[in-house]
């Protein structure tokens, strides 16, 4: 699997340069899939990689052309062996040959590798099991550091939703208070990791700081280095699995009991920009800043609203977008606005002589989203987002 990996990898980047090598009026489909077959043939490890793999990386790379090209994203990069996952795409559900050896167990066809086994994590389509309608129309190997893993791709005939007779909801995010809803409900969690395991996370991060400045510049990194990495990755690995779930479970609530769902259009990319400055016009507060970036990129905000919109829509409710300025400095009572209404994080006190009112901050910026949508001032949605999505991808499971 790794060597397949590293050959999907190296193909993009064959691609890349053979893109950007040659005359536009020479790039096509055509001559990228007739360079393709001759890479595989005159460089033997890359025919590791199985041909339907490799067809999946050039269709891949198009459509990342294509979405640049329609403005959605950014142009293709050279994928780097260090910074780089490593994932081989299965494209074709026949070559799988999926079976349950038990209730935990699965056996599934890897083309080059053959019975693979891996954990059963939820019902795949298998013919005449009842509940499990549809098909597998693909499967992806995705390598983290935890081991790999296989996710199944499965077409499913959903009927259509009926209308959800729910109430409608604002919902404002932070770093406090995850998730704060305007009927008082708050969404809370944790620390991801327990006190034993971030103080083992610690220890191993000053371990490998202290192998890394013993090692001379060039000299290759040793294996007791590599294996503290790893840990601390896995340790990373743990920890972001437990807040994917968190989301998932957070927002599957939100989405059956609630019929219209209202959160901020937040830019959270302006929102984590560095504040280091200039040598001429330095920054201030340049590691209050960093650790407010590092709190806002672990909430990862648009994440959740990437699961609200496609469950919501699943549940037969709908997902809104308002403007976000103003809706903290807002007063939900009375309407009036002031800087520095807002006294802590926590506490929301109106500077209105008329209204007076006091609460929290969080609730009061959620009720001010969803007045805002009332009011009819919700954004037209972007052009390009997937609210429905076509193809479940089962939960990946753990392949031995």
């Amino acid at each position: 699997m790794d060597d397949q990996a590293h050959a999907a990898r190296t193909m993009w980047n064959l691609l890349h340069d053979w893109w950007r090598m040659l005359p536009r009026q020479k790039r096509s489909l055509a001559a990228a899939d007739a360079a393709i077959r001759q890479a595989r043939k005159e460089i033997d490890w890359l025919g590791a990689l199985p041909a339907q793999a490799a067809q999946a990386v050039l269709k891949t790379y198009f459509q990342a052309w294509k979405n640049c090209w329609d403005g959605r994203a950014d142009e293709p990069r050279f994928k780097a062996r260090l910074r780089t996952g490593l994932s081989v795409d299965i494209p074709q559900g026949r070559d799988l040959h999926v079976a349950r050896v038990h209730r935990r167990w699965g056996m599934v066809s890897v083309p080059k590798i053959g019975r693979v086994r891996f954990r059963w994590t939820k019902n795949l389509p298998l013919g005449s099991r009842v509940g499990c309608e549809g098909r597998i129309t693909g499967a992806r190997l995705i390598k983290d550091s935890l081991g790999w893993h296989i996710a199944f791709r499965i077409q499913t005939f959903d009927p259509e939703p009926e209308a959800h007779h729910g109430p409608e909801v604002g919902i404002d995010v932070g770093v406090t208070v995850p998730l704060a809803l305007s009927d008082g409900t708050a969404y809370s969690h944790s620390k991801w990791l327990t006190v034993k395991e971030r103080a083992t996370l610690l220890d191993l991060e000053q371990r490998a700081a202290h192998r890394k400045s013993c090692r001379r510049h060039g000299e290759k990194v040793s294996r007791r280095l590599r294996r503290t990495y790893d840990r601390i990755q896995g340790l990373r690995a743990r920890a972001k699995r437990r807040h994917l779930d968190w989301q998932h479970q957070t927002t599957t609530a939100i989405a059956r009991t609630y019929s219209t769902v209202v959160v901020e259009a937040l830019q959270i990319t302006n929102m984590v920009k560095r504040a280091k400055g200039t040598p001429d016009q330095p920054g201030r507060s340049v590691a209050q800043k960093s650790g407010l970036n590092r709190a806002i990129a672990q909430e990862a905000w648009g994440r959740t609203v990437e699961l609200l919109a496609y469950k919501t829509q699943r549940a037969g409710g709908s997902l809104h977008e308002v403007p976000a300025p103003g809706t903290s400095q807002r007063c939900s009572a009375c309407g009036h606005t002031t800087p520095g209404s807002r006294e802590s994080q926590t506490v929301f006190v109106c500077k209105n002589p008329d209204c007076g009112w006091t609460g929290n901050a969080d609730h009061n910026a959620s009720r001010n989203i969803l007045h805002l949508y009332r009011m009819g001032l919700a954004l037209v949605p972007a052009a390009g987002r997937a609210v429905v999505r076509r193809a479940r991808r089962v939960k990946p499971a753990t392949a031995r």
